[in-house]
This record gives structure tokens, sequence and C-alpha cells, in this order.
């Protein structure tokens, strides 16, 4: 058997080895000749594998080791009978830490209240479900919207014009789509822009098309009062340097980029495989994560919550780190940025989760403990 797979996906010899041989490529250098004697092809979201790509192969499976699904033909899948498996939530608990550390970041810039704000979230699927739940555990007002889930019934969702009047940071966590009832592709455009609030914060860690990144860059050169992280590009690996540079944060497509994410992504097309071959998995995840390099702290009771949400989401993960390289990067040539785009990714240094960490309390502090427990930390 002969398995084809982006060289950026970890723990592939672990996992996959058994199996056959693996022949590992960059994910934008497969093409229909590296997939032509494949049986098994893995990416991830840079490699768009469609009936192009495909047609004539042996290619019997495909696994994305990623949560969006928009860069897979699923209707020739089908058509074709190839098995298929995504990764959902593999990174959703990275995700929610970048928008924590980005969080954090525009509040100490501005000198603005976290508990005061109002948030909206647009997508509540994996991504931004668990993203909602840790923010109402913050006891912070949170409003959302999801238009399939409030077709489907579901009243707690609001509109899109309801977060954008009514919100003052609006993150968005949607899937990339064109068609349908509630298509995606430039749904914040110039118009819905333009009615952002009087000093909105704006982040984008989905997909980059989900925002107009040309309206954006012209609306922000006219309204200094509104504030943008950007995660995700139009065009990636190309990048709009003017929009980043009036960027509050500019990363390259990194948010759900932890160590325990991308591993979590491979181990559940593993599993996936393994259903398709309808034998047992072998290799568990758990055998092979490595010790977190900060895995337990201790706290006094009588410290303020709002130093310790600081404290404990920055020692976890701080974008500013990966804001700083990325600028770096985006200094050179047209050519040299794209390259630099991919290396940083190929490149990207560990990174752990808030869950993953453990907080010891020392005395009753009630809030104090509540607040680490939203954050999904293990108080003891």
């Amino acid at each position: 058997m002969l398995i084809v797979a982006d060289e950026n996906i970890p723990l592939l010899d672990a996992f996959f080895q058994g199996f056959g041989e693996i022949r590992r490529l960059p994910g934008r250098a497969i093409d229909r000749a590296a997939v032509a004697q494949a049986d098994v092809l893995l990416v991830r979201s840079v490699t768009p594998v469609d009936r192009v790509l495909l047609a004539g192969s042996q290619v019997k499976f495909v696994g994305t080791c990623t949560i969006g699904t928009d860069h897979l033909d699923l209707g020739y899948f089908a058509e074709a009978g190839i098995g298929w498996s995504s990764a959902p939530g593999c990174n959703a608990r990275g995700v929610v830490d970048y928008v924590l550390g980005s969080l954090l970041t525009l509040a100490e810039i501005e000198g603005a209240d976290l508990a005061r704000r109002t948030y909206g979230v647009v997508g509540a699927g994996e991504v931004g479900g668990r993203l909602v739940k840790v923010l109402r555990s913050l006891g912070w007002n949170v409003l959302v919207c999801d238009p399939p889930r409030q077709a489907a019934g579901d009243g707690s969702c609001v509109s899109l014009e309801q977060i954008i009047a009514q919100c003052d940071v609006i993150s968005l966590h949607t899937p990339l789509t064109r068609e349908g009832a509630a298509p995606t592709w430039h749904l914040f455009d110039r118009e819905r822009l333009n009615r952002l609030r009087p000093g909105t914060w704006l982040l984008n860690a989905s997909r980059g098309p989900v925002v107009d990144n040309r309206a954006l860059r012209e609306v922000l050169l006219q309204r200094e009062d509104l504030q943008a992280v950007l995660d995700v590009w139009e065009g990636e690996p190309a990048v709009d340097v003017a929009l980043a540079d009036l960027c509050v944060l500019a990363t390259p497509h990194i948010a759900g980029y932890s160590l325990d994410g991308k591993q979590r992504g491979t181990a559940q097309i593993y599993q996936a495989f393994c259903q398709h071959l309808g034998q047992a998995p072998q290799v568990r995840l758990e055998d092979l994560l490595p010790a977190p390099w900060l895995s337990r702290i201790s706290l006094h009771g009588d410290c303020d919550p709002a130093w310790a949400l600081a404290m404990i989401c920055r020692g976890v993960y701080d974008p500013r780190r990966d804001d700083g390289d990325f600028r770096r990067s985006l200094m050179g040539s047209a050519e040299e940025q794209r390259i630099a785009f991919d290396l940083l990714r190929k490149h990207y240094p560990p990174r752990r989760e808030i869950d993953g960490l453990t907080v010891q309390i020392d005395g009753e502090a009630r809030g104090l403990r509540q607040m680490v427990q939203a954050l999904g930390a293990t108080v003891v």
C-alpha cells in the first residue's frame, strides 16, 4: 500500500507505517503524478483534492488533518467511491487559546476590561462552540450567530445584523462556503465592515475569504477606531502586506497549530482509516504525546483573577511571538514571503493547550477557582 502524505503531518510513522510505504511531499506539491499510484492520500488544508487531482489514480481513501473540508470535493468522492475523513474538533482548543491570547493583547493596548465587552461569535461549530462555552463560563456577555443552527430551531442564535449592531468584539469561526442558504464567502464585505460599532475588535481565525481583505484594508485606513486580528488571508500563501501592517496581530494561519491539535488530527484520520479497513486501532495518541513544558502551577488564593487569567493564558501561549515572526517574514520579495509563509508553518515551535495545565490554588478562592475552571485547566 502506498500512502502519499503532506510532510507537515506529525506522527505519520507512528500511526501509518504498519500499512505500507509512506511518501512525504510538501502539501502544495502534491499533484496528479504524485498520487497516480497512491492508495491513500493524507493532506492538510493547502492541498485541494478533487477530480482533477484524483481521476485515474488508485486512491481509495482521503484523510485531511483539519476541521474544514472546503478543500475536498466530497461530491466527487461519493461518485468515485472514495472513503474520506476530516478531523472535526482536532484543533478547536488551540484556536480558543489563540483568541484568548489575542483578546489579552487588544485589552492591554487599549486599557480595556474584557469582562465589560460584548462578544459576538459567528459560527458555533467545533471551534466557535468551544469558544462560546469558555467565554460564557468566564461570565462574559456572548451573542452567537449560526444560521444553520438557527434554521434547525436553535432559538439561542441571533442574526448577523444583531452581532454587528450589539457586539464590540466579533470572532469569526465559520467554514468557507460559496453556495447554499448562508454562504460565508466575503461574509464581512465592505458594507458590513463599515457598519461595525465604533471601537470594534474583529478577529478572523476561520478562512481568509470570509472577510473581504481588500475592503478591510480600506476600511481600517478610514476608521482608526477599529482593530483587527487576522490569522487567515485571501490568497494564502500570498498576503496583503499593507493589510497585515494595519492589524494589531497578524499570523500565518497557525491559530490551531498546537502540538496537541496537530497530533490529534493525525490520530483522528488514523482511527477513521482503521474503520475504513474494518480493523481495530492499535496505536493511541495518549502514548505518543510528550510531556508539556508547563504542566503545573500554584496560585495563592488572594491573587487577582484577572492577573491569573492573563498569566495562565500567556504562560501556555502568547500570539505576539507568532506575530513578530510573521511580520519579519513579510520584509522580502513577494516570492520570499510566500515561501516564508509555508516555512513558518512547517517549522512551527511546540505549543501546548490550556486544558493540559493543572493549577493548584491555596485557599478557598471561589472566584479564582471558577475562572481557572472556565479556562479549561484542571484545579486541585
